[in-house]
């Protein structure tokens, strides 16, 4: 059984209105257990209405979202309790910390969950340590925390509630790419240890290359294309076409390939290109000294 299913899932704004517009329609969709997906489009393709129909926070026009089978709109209770296990990180979410201290923070989705105080510090220093805040920072104003702090306290606020499902809307934004590699390393982190189905929103092709199983790409408020990143990144027209493009490094790979260099088609990420080109240089390295001595004859 699918974790998150959409049938159909369409959203009109302002319907009726001489603003009507269609933000998704007509889309399909589907998230495996465990399973670590990438969604990207163009700016206006509907990728942040889409996503926020995945816990309920808004209900379709048409067409239903499922979480383990069952419409997540069947009833209110249902609604409130699909929102705890299908977490939503939105954009730049440290402008939504409000609470006195970082601790308190954490700990506002536990409280509602109707948890202990036990259940809830544990929960807080849980999500804390993968959230990479340590536990001097509990006691600090949210205000008086960095800007990355703030990002990963923000996280750990939804991790706080260990949902099964965490989507999150460009998780890395704004952030120096130390910053960037550290959230990424405690999603992935979350992920492992807790078993869950990890949706991450991003524009850094190069970072879902390097983190996700599978990529969804919306445009126009529809679903347009889906696979592997292999299978994504080697469509380059087709990526074009939507207003996106492979990775850099991708498109560097295709142009060393040009220049006669036998590298890999399958290439999207840095490593992958320095690996590729290191086991070139030893195979041609090797060549060359069969080749300058084969048999101790030196005019081979």
């Amino acid at each position: 059984m699918h974790m998150l299913k959409t049938e159909s899932l369409t959203h009109v704004y302002s319907s009726g209105t001489p603003f009507e517009h269609v933000a998704i329609y007509d889309i399909d969709f589907e998230v495996e257990k465990g399973e670590y997906l990438g969604i990207i489009g163009a700016t206006g393709s509907g990728k942040s209405t889409f996503i926020s129909h995945l816990n309920g926070l808004i209900k379709p026009t048409s067409g239903r979202v499922l979480y383990e089978g069952k419409d997540i709109h069947e009833s209110k209770s249902f609604t409130r309790d699909t929102r705890f296990k299908v977490g939503l990180v939105f954009q730049y979410p440290e402008y939504q910390l409000f609470e006195s201290t970082v601790f308190e923070d954490i700990a506002f989705g536990p409280k509602n969950m109707g948890l202990s105080a036990s259940d809830v510090e544990e929960r807080v220093l849980e999500a804390a340590g993968f959230a990479g805040l340590g536990d001097q920072l509990l006691k600090k104003s949210p205000f008086e925390l960095s800007g990355g702090e703030k990002r990963r306290a923000a996280i750990a606020g939804v991790i706080a509630m260990r949902p099964e499902v965490l989507i999150l809307d460009e998780p890395t934004a704004g952030l120096d790419p130390r910053g960037r590699e550290e959230i990424l390393r405690n999603v992935m982190n979350y992920k492992n240890a807790h078993g869950a189905t990890v949706i991450m929103v991003t524009h850094d092709m190069e970072q879902l290359a390097r983190a996700v199983d599978r990529i969804v790409i919306l445009a126009h408020g529809k679903l347009e294309m889906q696979g592997t990143p292999a299978q994504i990144f080697s469509q380059d027209e087709a990526l074009s076409a939507l207003g996106l493009s492979a990775p850099k490094v991708t498109l560097v790979a295709a142009r060393l390939r040009a220049l006669g260099l036998k590298l890999p088609e399958d290439i999207y990420t840095t490593n992958m290109l320095c690996n590729a080109l290191k086991e070139l240089k030893q195979s041609k390295g090797k060549g060359e000294s069969v080749r300058s001595n084969p048999g101790g004859d030196d005019h081979a």
